[in-house]
């Protein structure tokens, strides 16, 4: 699903860093992810129904506060693992369609272990 891959974009002292960056991206889209759920299966309904909007204020100010963070967390691993700016802005519009930043997360940490696991062996993907 992602960019045409160079192997040899990826280098072997990077890895740790990737991996840092890989696990610092999939735990803010989940969080993001489950603020999203949350603000709309259950605070729009609350706000809109019973005129109660205390669950949109206690998950949609965070929400939108930590996707700022997903879009950081989104683009450093996009530069250290080389992904297309077409698969950036996808990997990061996935954080405002509830339920969708979990299939992203899912695709973007296979790709990255595809990249580096054709890194680390040479293979070309």
């Amino acid at each position: 699903m992602g960019a045409v891959y160079d192997p040899n974009f990826i280098e072997p002292e990077d890895l740790p860093k990737i991996e840092a960056a890989l696990t610092r991206y999939r735990v803010m889209a989940w969080v993001v992810g489950v603020l999203l759920v949350v603000l709309v299966m259950i605070g729009l309904p609350l706000k809109y129904l019973a005129g109660n909007g205390r669950v949109v204020l206690w998950t949609g100010v965070p929400h939108g506060w930590l996707y700022m963070v997903l879009l950081i967390t989104a683009y450093d691993l996009s530069r250290r693992v080389g992904w297309s700016i077409k698969w950036v802005l996808l990997i990061m519009a996935a954080g405002t369609v509830p339920f969708l930043s979990f299939v992203a997360e899912h695709h973007a940490t296979k790709d990255v272990h595809k990249r580096i696991a054709a890194a680390t062996s040479g293979a070309t993907a």
